[in-house]
């Protein structure tokens, strides 16, 4: 998966990109959106934490967080129209190797992002300043305060009530993920994030590129993932199951079940 990361420093509508039209006009962000898409990029909005700067920037990062090409290229326009015409092909922009740390506090889509996800950037950007953003929607609202880090795209969630969520990022920066609050890597679709935590659960390995996935089979209700290891594939069997009826969101009026997998077997 890729990533593009749009500076709109100001107030958020529902949807960003389409419903905040004092940062940006809403056939402009449907432009944006489209044209991302049909690339096979993932758009989010981005803005600075704490007080808003009397004049605004247009910054923006595109990150491949595909395992192996990881890379982050930051560029700047000098109006929200020139986001319509960045390179998505990775041929602008200035490359970094500083990570892009991104949290969501996207209050009107969720109050429950606005409150616990600034809490967790002020507390991340006290360390790490530069690196350190709000955004908007990133899923999985019910495990706010949901975060991502980028080029590795890794999600992470309730990253307010670590101990210190600035320690999840000296560990990024270390090569490792944090295993107790890690929600999976956004390339990976969820049968491997979830056969990735069990495997780091049982065997102790928090490397960010561990256990990378061989192979997957769906067979009967039942997803057989296969690990790579240093000692041998790792087998991962997984049952595909919902929950009872939850409320996934802090505003959300009906509850409603969600999937969940099973852990069946691991053998390594």
């Amino acid at each position: 998966m890729r990533w593009l990361m749009l500076e709109l420093c100001g107030p958020w509508g529902h949807s960003a990109l389409l419903e905040s039209p004092a940062l940006l006009p809403p056939e402009l962000g449907r432009q944006i959106a489209q044209r991302a898409q049909a690339a096979d990029i993932r758009v989010a909005a981005i803005r600075r934490p704490g007080k808003r700067p009397n004049q605004r920037r247009w910054r923006w990062a595109l990150a491949d967080a595909r395992p192996g090409q990881e890379s982050l290229r930051w560029g700047e326009v000098d109006r929200p129209v020139g986001y319509a015409e960045i390179p998505l092909d990775g041929s602008a922009g200035t490359p970094s190797a500083e990570p892009l740390v991104a949290v969501c506090a996207h209050g009107k889509h969720d109050q429950c992002c606005a409150v616990r996800g600034r809490r967790a950037t002020s507390l991340i950007a006290d360390r790490y300043p530069e690196a350190t953003w709000e955004c908007s929607h990133l899923g999985g609202d019910r495990f706010a305060a949901t975060m991502i880090v980028l080029p590795h795209g890794l999600f992470y969630g309730r990253v307010d009530l670590a101990e210190d969520p600035a320690d999840i990022i000296d560990r990024y920066t270390e090569g490792r993920v944090e295993p107790r609050h890690l929600r999976g890597r956004s390339s990976y679709p969820a049968a491997v994030q979830v056969a990735q935590h069990h495997a780091r659960s049982a065997l102790g390995d928090d490397r960010i590129d561990a256990y990378a996935p061989l192979g997957v089979v769906e067979t009967d209700g039942l997803v057989d993932v296969t690990l790579e290891d240093t000692h041998g594939p790792i087998e991962v069997r997984l049952r595909e199951t919902y929950s009872e009826p939850i409320f996934t969101m802090c505003q959300a009026r009906t509850a409603g079940p969600v999937k969940e997998w099973e852990l069946v077997e691991l053998r390594d």
